[in-house]
């Protein structure tokens, strides 16, 4: 495969000119004294024509086979210099004998002739024997050149015999050889190592290479995340990247010999549009890669956050309403991958196809084979279903949602040829078919189905029926959300909600969700739950709150569906609601009675909340790897039984004495023996200690003050695992001063913990006996001696003054670096009326490791006092919520004296003044 002339070669570089000025220097000083001159006039040569190339770039932003195409031009031609320049004037032999013959190859992406700026240089240097002297010696002086200009140089020697051997048995080098291009040297020798590659290598092997290859494809996808919708996709080497379109075209090579990937529409395996859509993924892709190179100057195939901004202002993406450029880009991105996974099945169906045909048997034992059966008109073969004509679905558009039905309930796979027509017609999709009552009961079949739905609606995105089927939801098709919380595009986090939920309730997930697989069953319509989620981000980047934009086209879309006024009621509802659950199990202390009445107030009824339950579970879950925990499990579960003891109690649930006199009963059984602890230490606790901590942390609490008390212990810091919220409790139980708090919250940073809650107690002693919940980093719990006692020890030096807590903390690296690609603009919220003791104060702001340490010392400074602190991430932003009171106890309801508070938050929250501080 040659490389794409690009226009104005020599613009790029003038290899006659480059020559000649070598031959001038050379023939001054001589071949041995000229070398840094030489070396100095390529790489001058070099850096013009990377130049030029990225001026073109930069002029056509999209231009991915021009400028990679270029950068092979332009490596071809440096090489090809300096190899006549060994040859010619450093190694010169006037008469070589048969084995002094070396010809060069171009092989993997080089071969290829697609080159990103600072792609490797693959390069094979075959002979016809072992290697002579002058042969090495060449070969050397070649590789010393390329390496001294910089470039990163992949490269083998070996003859012909030995590329052969090596070729057969590895998958890698057969691979690279397969896109071998001759580059410079005997062409000869290049044409005898072509032969024995073909007729030795590759000649009945096709379909060993093929399995092999798709086997690597796969162990690439799995190590990639194993979706073509991760938001920081690598452009080479993820699951719909540039690698997947090169492994349709190794294998079209390896198995029918194409030159191009033109010649793939004449073996059959593509279609024209098929190819014209290959090649716009293909070009956009590799100007999205070499981007990335020249905006980092290194071989970066990733496309992280902090270069997408860069990338989409370069290929000069716009703003628009509701969609920043960075998003419309990415969309167009994922729409590219989209196709190439389309691509990807086509292709590798036909290539099935025909290897099984070269392997059906002939003559009496033809008769044995496998027939294909009738299926609702539809043709079954090994368990593919196939439209029996052409036409199939212009007859009947219903059909184009009948198919996906049918598959997901018998468990059959699309032929990708009938996939292939599916996409073809999917423009038959209007208005009309939309509110075909056939065709939309069809659909919620498919929705509700109860074998793989997940994967069905898959398909039909991926075929652009389900984008035009419901237009709403073809507007989230390929849509990121900029930012770290959110691992998928919206449409992608959908369809793996309806996986989840399919996986509930079927059973499978009861483990990891006991409670939503106990609630499944007792739902009065499962319909209105699987609607739910799939409309619960249906009006994303819209500019407006999803939440409400998208309960209203609940209301419209729901009839069209066939779901009666009751289920349509729930329907919108559960959408515009579903982030309340998540929201006040999360940021609010489910301790607090007035937590409970306004959640309830809001559900009004278990059907809602159960159906809420299950719905945040999968929309939490779906979010991406590393989302879901045992703490938030736990909290969630905790709302669910606690609102649901009101529902079925009403005001009976929250008597005071009562709700006190029925836990210490518990903790009683908890404790045994010690049980006389809750007596003997009665007038130190007041009913709040009793009312907000779990009965298990209180078994734990007593047994520690009473031995600290003992024991006349000033300070005592306990450790340990807390499986049961999946986090570790640090308690310390001391002296109370002012600021204990946040120099707590400081030490627990600086052993490398997240605090995700905190309580606050004060006995009638002037003990302070305070709670935390951390976790490390990446939300795993501190298990190991040597993480607990680090824990403990930079605790005690925090409270001894021992450290001082805002440069250390200043100099700790973020733990998540890519934060900083993400401008969260710092708010407060006050709210009075969320707890009927407290002023609940809410921050968010961008996460970093000073940033609690911080808000806890301005709180303290507002002399005001923290009861407890609830503390949520969403990747890169964090909300602080404070529980607090004044000096006297009371709430902070002055105006004057919030608004204060406010501004010193928001200063704490601001990275401006942590800088200063540091």
């Amino acid at each position: 495969m040659s490389v794409l002339r690009i226009p104005n070669q020599r613009a790029v570089i003038d290899r006659r000119r480059l020559a000649e000025a070598i031959a001038g220097v050379v023939g001054e000083k001589g071949a041995q004294k000229a070398r840094a001159d030489v070396l100095a006039l390529v790489r001058q040569a070099l850096e013009d024509g990377r130049r030029e190339l990225e001026q073109r770039l930069e002029e056509k932003p999209s231009a991915g086979h021009e400028i990679t195409s270029g950068y092979a031009f332009l490596i071809d031609q440096l090489i090809r210099v300096l190899h006549d320049h060994v040859i010619s004037d450093v190694y010169p032999v006037g008469n070589r004998s048969s084995g002094e013959r070396l010809t060069l190859i171009a092989v993997g992406g080089y071969g290829r002739g697609e080159m990103a700026p600072h792609s490797d240089v693959d390069i094979a240097f075959i002979t016809p024997a072992r290697n002579t002297a002058w042969c090495e010696q060449v070969i050397e002086a070649l590789l010393y050149y390329l390496w001294d200009l910089g470039l990163k140089v992949g490269q083998s020697s070996r003859s012909v015999d030995e590329m052969v051997r090596m070729a057969k048995s590895d998958l890698t080098i057969r691979t690279a050889l397969l896109e071998g291009r001759y580059l410079w040297g005997d062409e000869a020798l290049f044409d005898e190592t072509s032969q024995r590659f073909w007729g030795e290598v590759v000649a009945g092997s096709g379909a060993k290479f093929v399995a092999e290859k798709l086997e690597e494809r796969n162990a690439r996808h799995k190590r990639m995340g194993d979706s073509r919708y991760v938001v920081e996709p690598n452009v080479k080497d993820g699951k719909g990247g540039l690698r997947d379109l090169q492994t349709l075209y190794w294998i079209g090579k390896y198995v029918h010999r194409v030159r191009s990937a033109a010649d793939l529409v004449e073996v059959g395996l593509l279609t024209t549009k098929e190819y014209r859509s290959f090649r716009r993924a293909e070009n956009f892709m590799l100007a999205v890669r070499c981007h990335l190179h020249t905006i980092t100057k290194r071989a970066e195939d990733r496309l992280t956050f902090d270069l997408q901004r860069e990338v989409a202002t370069r290929m000069h993406f716009a703003d628009r309403p509701g969609k920043s450029a960075v998003e419309r880009f990415m969309q167009f991105y994922f729409m590219q991958a989209q196709h190439v996974g389309h691509l990807t099945g086509v292709f590798l169906a036909h290539i099935d196809e025909q290897m099984a045909e070269r392997r059906r048997p002939t003559g009496l034992l033809a008769a044995f084979r496998r027939r294909a059966r009738d299926y609702k008109g539809y043709r079954v073969m090994d368990g593919r279903l196939r439209a029996p004509t052409d036409g199939w679905f212009a007859q009947d558009p219903v059909r184009l949602i009948e198919i996906f039905q049918i598959v997901e309930e018998e468990g059959l796979e699309i032929h990708p040829a009938t996939m292939r027509v599916i996409r073809r017609d999917a423009t038959l999709v209007d208005n009309q078919l939309r509110k075909d009552p056939r065709a939309n009961a069809l659909f919620l079949k498919l929705l509700t189905g109860r074998r793989d739905a997940e994967t069905a609606l898959r398909w039909m995105n991926e075929s652009g029926v389900f984008g035009r089927f419901v237009p709403d939801f073809g507007k989230v098709n390929a849509q990121m959300q900029y930012d770290m919380y959110h691992h998928y595009t919206v449409d992608e986090h959908t369809i793996r909600a309806i996986g989840l939920l399919g996986r509930i309730e079927r059973g499978e997930l009861t483990q990891d969700h006991p409670l939503a697989t106990e609630l499944i069953p007792k739902l009065a319509s499962r319909r209105v739950l699987y609607v739910a989620t799939l409309l619960h981000d249906i009006a994303k980047g819209r500019g407006g709150d999803h939440s409400e934009l998208g309960a209203d086209i609940a209301l419209t879309l729901c009839p069209r569906f066939g779901l009666d006024e009751a289920e349509t009621q729930l329907v919108s509802w559960l959408v515009r609601y579903h982030l309340l659950m998540s929201a006040t199990a999360f940021k609010r202390d489910l301790a607090d009675p007035k937590t409970i009445d306004d959640f309830v107030a809001q559900v009004q009824n278990l059907e809602r909340m159960r159906h809420l339950m299950v719905l945040t579970i999968v929309d939490i879950r779906a979010v991406g790897p590393g989302i879901w925990n045992s703490w938030k499990r736990q909290l969630l579960g905790d709302l669910y039984l606690a609102a649901e003891e009101r529902m079925r109690l009403g005001d009976n649930a929250h008597g005071r004495p009562h709700r006190v006199a029925a836990k210490r009963a518990r903790v009683a059984e908890m404790l045994g023996d010690l049980s006389h602890l809750i007596d003997e230490l009665d007038s130190r606790f007041d009913d709040e200690f009793w009312l907000s901590e779990p009965e298990d942390v209180i078994a734990l609490n007593l047994p520690h003050y009473a031995a600290a008390k003992q024991l006349q212990d000033r300070l005592s810091i306990h450790a340990h695992y807390y499986p049961k919220r999946g986090a570790t409790l640090v308690t310390v139980i001391g002296d109370d001063h002012p600021g204990l708090f946040y120099r707590i919250a400081g030490a627990i940073h600086l052993a490398g913990a997240n605090i995700i809650d905190a309580r606050i107690h004060t006995t009638h002693a002037g003990k302070a006996v305070d709670n935390f919940l951390v976790q490390d980093p990446v939300g795993q719990p501190f298990r190991e001696d040597q993480q607990l006692e680090r824990l403990k020890i930079s605790i005690r030096d925090a409270i001894a003054n021992r450290i001082e807590l805002v440069p250390q903390l200043a100099k700790r690296p973020l733990a998540r670096p890519r934060a900083a690609s993400f401008d969260v603009q710092p708010e407060v919220f006050v709210d009075n009326d969320a707890s009927r003791s407290f002023t609940v104060i809410e921050v968010n702001a961008r996460d970093r490791p000073a940033l609690l340490n911080r808000l806890a010392r301005t709180l303290f400074e507002c002399s005001l006092m923290v009861n407890s602190a609830h503390i949520t991430q969403f990747g890169e932003r964090v909300v602080d919520s404070f529980y607090v009171t004044d000096l006297l106890g009371g709430k902070v309801t002055s105006k004057s004296r919030l608004a204060q508070v406010k501004e010193a938050l928001l200063k704490a929250a601001s990275e401006t003044a942590e800088a200063e501080a540091a």
